[in-house]
């Protein structure tokens, strides 16, 4: 005897396919996910030049003019680079990614600020490298670390040229 004969006559039960069907789901939604974040942190959520010409969504405006505090100067916001460095913790594992604008007085100060991009950047690197946690953890500090910012930038253009630096994004890990 090949095959098992049942006892109680009914024929053999076919195995349901719903289990690889829901595995299939869960894999294409692991994928579309991991895609979807390696976008997120690789792209900084920016369209490639390819599909912003295809789809007429172009890059922001690079200098867009806004409100300062009430009662207080307006100027252009200028984007900076993204910076990601290590912070001074006792096992170095962590590290800090930022993103700035800072608001200058005019369009010839946004020229200045971009002829002296190497002295801001490592200014700013600088300046990053030597906190620990702590110094980024709080609301307080990193009203702090702002101010930090404008008076490192304010020593590389002159004084009073950058009013003030907006945190555009931040994450400690």
């Amino acid at each position: 005897m090949a095959k098992k004969e049942l006892t109680d006559g009914q024929p053999p039960r076919k195995k349901s396919k719903f289990k690889w069907f829901l595995l299939f789901l869960f894999l294409l939604l692991l994928l579309g996910g991991g895609a979807a974040g390696a976008w997120i942190f690789f792209l900084n959520g920016e369209l490639p030049d390819f599909l912003a010409k295809r789809t007429g969504a172009g890059p922001a405006p690079s200098a867009a003019t806004t409100p300062a505090a009430p009662g207080g100067p307006v100027g252009n916001n200028i984007p900076l680079p993204v910076f990601t460095v290590n912070l001074a913790d006792p096992l170095g594992q962590r590290f800090i990614k930022l993103s700035l604008e800072a608001e200058v007085a005019d369009g010839q100060v946004a020229q200045e600020l971009q002829r002296n991009m190497a002295r801001i950047r490592d200014s700013i690197i600088m300046l990053l490298s030597s906190k620990s946690y702590a110094d980024v953890a709080t609301t307080e500090s990193k009203i702090m670390l702002k101010s930090e910012i404008a008076d490192s930038l304010n020593r590389i253009l002159g004084p009073g040229k950058i009013y003030q630096v907006f945190i555009t994004d931040m994450i400690v890990q």
